[in-house]
């Protein structure tokens, strides 16, 4: 058993939760920046953030802040508001729990992003594009260069920083304080370089991907199987540095690359995070953040690489994604919330916005704030950190002002959420999420890598709509000897395949096919889109899953070859034919696998599976609406509801999920609400959720 998951530890992950001396605790809380406010301000801030409601004070901690010179900090002997451990001891006096965010990186706004100058100066630490070239962040208010995380230098230089302030923060862990968590690091996505070919080409990060290839396959001779080489040595191998591929055959090479981008990143937060458990950590929860998986504003693209939650998972004790929105984009924040929930075992948004950035093109104000909380909250989002609870420089329209004031209509909105929370017991419910919808990582890989064109990176919205993510407009239509390019047409039958989900009242859970698929038998139906190609493993992995009595749906194809092309009937073999067409159906085992093998087939093999599993379905009177029912764990006749108009028109909502309904409550405004049978009716203004909690009859 993985340190991370040692539920012997005072701090643990259960059933979706954390969990302090074995008893579930909520993680409701939002960010202060000690050091950015006055002294004598803590206090009153303090207050106002326990009055809304608030449980938990996420800390970060700038390394940038803190350093004098090489080797020598200041904790409030220089500063006043550079005393941390003055500020851990007033939250903890407060009440709050704590989770602490000590970097190296937290970005936070900060010019140089958390680091001292002097490390980003240090040109050994920089990390190499593929053009062999600095890789720079174009990031406001000045650009700075992207670090070089597989340098041992680069960890050298962190150990100073986490030698002075993790023994600080070992003080302050639980069982001997308040802190709860620490985060490893902070959004790490190449400096939000995600362009395959944008980083890191460092000498360090070359040697780390051939131990990479040569954990992958064991032997020189694998690799140059695999890629049709005749290499001497792992050391001529050398990674794509642009798409060029003509070829299947090509593919395994420019997969490699993008799952050894996502390992760079694995491997730099175990070390990070070993670092931490080494400095006194040990006994409390790690975890990481990744900035969300689809590009600026919601833009469509893969949804995994670089990003690997569930092999990070391995790692930390969870891994969540942040999300910034507003409410135009729900179909952003489901899939991003709904992925979290389907794959971390303790589904958190560590930043969720509150307030905004100056730079932002297009910012919401409180009623989008509410509208994107309630959407994460329906797809199953266990926890949260408001970013940011105090206004201050680099960050606008938070719900208390760096002086202290409060922002009234901001203060009610979110003392609501925490009061909705609390009224409706939220922590005694669990999503119901009978089908569990997967993206192909492969699929996800080969568009990662056959992006044609790099953009700098840049995570904000952009005005030319243009991303550092691959997308349609960027990325090589080659089809590489397919009848049809995979990196396109799989995001088409992703989507066929969800709002096929859709039109039957089916809410999914997402996730990827890097899930272990241990956790697949948490749910009743398995969807996966299917082409030419897939690994023996997930081949293997469907056909066990409906043995075990699943119910699977691929397509549009059977794969015949292999991640590696080699070829590979597992899939196949266990279906048989499907020369006929439409829906092709095999008993197999307990269970069945359904090939949908055209567009038209999708609605028909879903409907077929859903019913096979009697998977939960909520009938709507309006295909707009959307819908999520989380049941009491408890088994207790009780359900609550979300329901939401992601719409900018009004609609008379009318919906029901097979249960006869005794009471029904809108836990926001603590509201009876008439039922009528199995159904809720109500009138939904535009952009608006409700949520109800329903004891049922009998």
């Amino acid at each position: 058993m993985s340190e991370n998951r040692n539920t012997s530890r005072p701090i643990a992950i259960r059933d979706q939760a954390i969990t302090v001396d074995g008893a579930e605790s909520n993680l409701y809380g939002g960010a202060v920046h000690y050091w950015r406010l006055d002294r004598d301000k803590w206090d009153g801030i303090l207050e106002s953030v326990k009055r809304m409601g608030f449980t938990m004070i996420s800390i970060y901690i700038p390394w940038e802040a803190h350093e004098l010179e090489r080797g020598r900090f200041d904790f409030g002997e220089v500063n006043p508001s550079n005393d941390i451990d003055a500020f851990l001891t007033l939250c903890e006096q407060k009440g709050f729990k704590i989770i602490v965010r000590p970097g190296p990186q937290i970005n936070s706004e900060l010019t140089w992003f958390g680091y001292p100058k002097r490390i980003l100066a240090n040109e050994r630490l920089h990390a190499v594009s593929g053009a062999g070239s600095k890789v720079v962040l174009t990031q406001v208010p000045k650009p700075i260069p992207a670090l070089n995380y597989a340098s041992d230098e680069f960890y050298d230089e962190t150990a100073l920083w986490y030698d002075a302030i993790c023994a600080i923060l070992a003080k302050h862990a639980y069982p001997n304080g308040g802190i709860v968590g620490a985060q490893v690091d902070n959004e790490m996505a190449y400096f939000f370089g995600v362009n395959a070919y944008i980083a890191d080409y460092s000498a360090e990060s070359l040697a780390l991907y051939r131990a990479f290839l040569s954990d992958k396959y064991g032997s020189l001779d694998a690799v140059n199987d695999a890629y049709g080489t005749s290499y001497d040595s792992l050391a001529q191998v050398d990674p794509p540095r642009r798409f060029a591929a003509t070829d299947k055959q090509d593919i395994p090479w420019y997969a490699d690359w993008a799952e050894y981008r996502e390992h760079y990143l694995i491997v730099a937060m175990d070390r990070l995070a070993q670092m931490m458990r080494e400095r006194g950590l040990s006994g409390i929860a790690l975890f990481h953040n990744y900035p969300h998986p689809l590009g600026p504003g919601g833009a469509a693209s893969g949804y995994t690489a670089p990003f690997n939650i569930a092999k990070l998972e391995e790692k930390l004790d969870f891994v969540g994604f942040d999300i910034y929105s507003r409410k135009e984009l729900f179909h952003h924040v489901k899939t991003v919330a709904s992925y979290v929930a389907g794959t971390s075992r303790y589904p958190y948004i560590p930043e969720f916005i509150a307030g905004v950035w100056p730079w932002y093109l297009n910012p919401g104000d409180w009623h989008d704030e509410e509208f994107v909380t309630k959407a994460a909250l329906m797809q199953g989002i266990r926890g949260f950190s408001r970013y940011m609870l105090v206004e201050r420089d680099r960050w606008l329209d938070s719900p208390i002002r760096r002086d202290g004031r409060e922002r009234a209509e901001k203060v009610a909105m979110f003392g609501a959420v925490n009061a909705m929370l609390d009224r409706g017991e939220m922590h005694r419910f669990r999503r119901d999420a009978d089908v569990l919808l997967l993206a192909n990582r492969e699929y996800d890989r080969l568009e990662a890598a056959s992006v044609l064109v790099s953009f700098p990176g840049d995570f904000l919205e952009t005005p030319s709509g243009f991303s550092e993510y691959a997308g349609p407009v960027t990325m090589s239509e080659a089809k590489l000897g397919f009848d049809a390019p995979v990196q396109m047409i799989k995001s088409e039958w992703f989507q066929s395949f969800e709002d096929g989900l859709s039109e039957l009242g089916v809410a999914p859970v997402l996730s990827d096919t890097d899930l272990d698929p241990e956790r697949w038998n948490e749910r009743d139906v398995v969807v996966l889109t299917t082409l030419d190609y897939l690994s023996s493993d997930t081949q293997a992995a469907l056909v066990a899953f409906a043995k075990s009595g699943g119910t699977v749906v691929v397509g549009p194809k059977l794969p015949t070859l292999d991640s590696s092309m080699k070829p590979c009937t597992i899939l196949a073999d266990a279906v048989g034919s499907v020369d006929a067409g439409g829906v092709v159906k095999a008993d197999v085992g307990d269970g069945s696998i359904l090939v949908a093998t055209d567009a038209v087939a999708v609605a028909e093999a879903l409907g077929q599976a859903v019913d096979a599993a009697g998977a939960l379905r909520v009938v709507r009177n309006d295909d707009r609406l959307e819908v999520t029912v989380h049941s009491a764990r408890d088994g207790a006749p009780e359900k609550v509801v979300f329901v939401a108009n992601p719409t900018a028109d009004p609609i008379d909502a009318s919906v029901s999920f097979g249960a006869e309904l005794r009471s029904v409550e809108e836990i926001w405004d603590g509201r009876e609400v008439t039922a009528a049978g199995r159904t809720i009716t109500a009138q939904m203004a535009p952009y608006s959720i409700h949520v109800y909690r329903c004891t049922l009859a009998a």
